[in-house]
């Protein structure tokens, strides 16, 4: 279907038959007085009697909301605009409700900024972007509801400072970032002199450790050592008591006490010039 005639205010003229586009509200008045609004689609009216009064679009509108001046709760003046995006959902009360709803809603906007921007410092206003446009589109919606439009998001574009306050903001980061530097820095001397101190007390404890090893395996050797001379010893005097329990053995014992005897008088000869022999050397 072709696109229906308008009039020089830009409403279409009634002709009968009419076609609504999809997300289109026509608001009808007959005879002055409201009738009912037109669905997309095809629809019927009575020419003379019946006129479209209001067009609403359903669709999602984006409106800018001009720059404005507001001040903050530390008394800063702040040049701020934003993004406005709504939608009709009463095409009566948009008609009838309000003379201009895009107007209303954008002068609303407007004031509730400048009234939520009171109540923040001029840090929180940065920080809390989100937030501030969470609190203007309650108010929007809470005034808007009589007007059948509801505000879905408001988003501010920019945020402008005085050059002062811009100045004094640039040398904060500034120091910021310093004390951050020399916080981090400070950091890494102190985790640099712990890590030295840890690695001399790791090497202290392995050196003792190593120290105690090697003394318990000294012990244990000289241990082991004495352990295997007595056992020795122990099958030695084993050993001779079993050879002098036999034949001749008593005779063999003396004849080896004797060789030891002769043994040791003979190197005693050797170290001194002075020998002094026993009275019974014959035994």
């Amino acid at each position: 279907a072709s696109a229906p005639r308008r009039l020089s205010s830009g409403l279409p003229v009634n002709i009968g038959v009419l076609f609504v586009p999809q997300q289109e509200a026509w608001v009808v008045e007959r005879m002055g007085k409201f009738h009912r609004i037109l669905e997309p689609g095809l629809n019927f009216l009575i020419p003379l009697l019946d006129r479209i009064r209001y067009v609403q679009s359903l669709k999602e509108i984006v409106i800018n909301v001009p720059e404005q001046s507001a001040v903050t709760l530390d008394n800063v003046t702040l040049q701020i605009d934003g993004v406005l995006y709504l939608r009709v959902m009463d095409p009566y009360k948009a008609s009838y409700g309000v003379e201009d709803p895009e107007y209303a809603v954008t002068q609303l906007a407007q004031t509730t900024m400048r009234s939520e921007l009171g109540k923040l410092s001029l840090d929180r206003v940065f920080r809390e972007r989100e937030s501030l446009n969470a609190s203007i589109v309650d108010a929007i919606n809470q005034a808007s509801d009589c007007w059948g439009i509801r505000c879905l998001r408001y988003e501010i574009k920019d945020i402008h400072v005085p050059p002062r306050v811009k100045e004094s903001m640039q040398m904060q980061v500034e120091a910021e970032r310093r004390k951050r530097a020399t916080v981090l820095e400070s950091e890494g001397t102190r985790e640099s002199a712990i890590n030295v101190a840890e690695g001399k007390k790791q090497a202290q404890i392995l050196a003792s450790e190593a120290e105690k090893a090697e003394q318990i395996n000294k012990a244990a050797g000289e241990a082991n050592a004495v352990l295997v001379k007595a056992r020795a010893k122990a099958e030695a005097i084993q050993l001779l008591a079993a050879a002098l329990a036999q034949q001749h053995g008593s005779a063999a014992a003396s004849l080896s006490v004797a060789e030891q005897y002769v043994n040791a008088f003979s190197k005693l000869a050797k170290d001194s010039n002075t020998l002094l022999l026993p009275a019974n050397t014959g035994d």
